[in-house]
């Protein structure tokens, strides 16, 4: 069900390069070129009074979402927080032999939400799951981390009652009609325009009901 939200909500997106996507953060306002950017449209139209916020910062893990948890979440109080992090624990265990272990990482994630309930009571949460889309066959093996957080965040979404973007099926159905991973996920992690507009429109719809 969308959410009911105030006439002139805060609603801030938050998370890694996914959510970044190039904003340029000596502009507090800037959007970036992604999907929160589109989403952001959508959060205007149904609202136009709201303020709507992107503070992904790219390279980000869990470990770096907390350290800067209070001064890039908290302190902006959002009616509406949009989280998507998780990929860059896995890909740093298969690039840079950095492992986080799934039970740790999801005992951090739930953290960072039960202190956001303390400090801002009413807050909605969209939570949306870390996502792959192989496209080199070595990427394949990914799948052995990153599943795990993927079940992860749906049972924190659940205990939370937050919404929840099953990110990493919608766009594997979309590779597999479109007949080209590539074409949704260059890299097989970051989107294209067309994986960034899925997602986008998933977004709208959960959100606010496709406004």
């Amino acid at each position: 069900m969308p959410f009911d939200l105030s006439p002139a909500p805060t609603v801030l997106f938050q998370g890694d390069s996914i959510t970044d996507a190039g904003r340029d953060r000596a502009v507090p306002d800037s959007l970036g070129r992604g999907y929160a950017a589109l989403a952001a449209a959508a959060v205007r139209t149904a609202h136009p009074g709201a303020t709507v916020l992107n503070r992904g910062v790219s390279g980000n893990r869990i470990s770096d979402l907390a350290a800067r948890w209070e001064r890039d979440t908290l302190a902006h109080r959002p009616d509406l927080l949009s989280l998507m992090i998780g990929v860059n624990d896995t890909w740093r265990r298969y690039d840079s032999g950095l492992a986080s272990p799934v039970e740790r990482w999801e005992a951090d994630y739930r953290g960072l939400l039960d202190v956001l309930r303390e400090r801002v009571p009413g807050v909605r949460l969209l939570l949306i799951e870390p996502f792959l889309v192989p496209v080199a066959p070595a990427q394949r093996a990914w799948r052995e981390d990153l599943d795990p957080r993927i079940h992860a965040v749906r049972r924190i979404a659940r205990d939370h009652g937050a919404l929840l973007l099953a990110a990493d099926g919608l766009l594997a159905q979309a590779a597999l009609t479109g007949g080209d991973p590539a074409a949704i996920a260059a890299d097989g992690v970051h989107p294209t325009p067309t994986g960034h507009r899925l997602l986008a429109e998933a977004w709208a719809g959960l959100a606010l009901g496709g406004a």
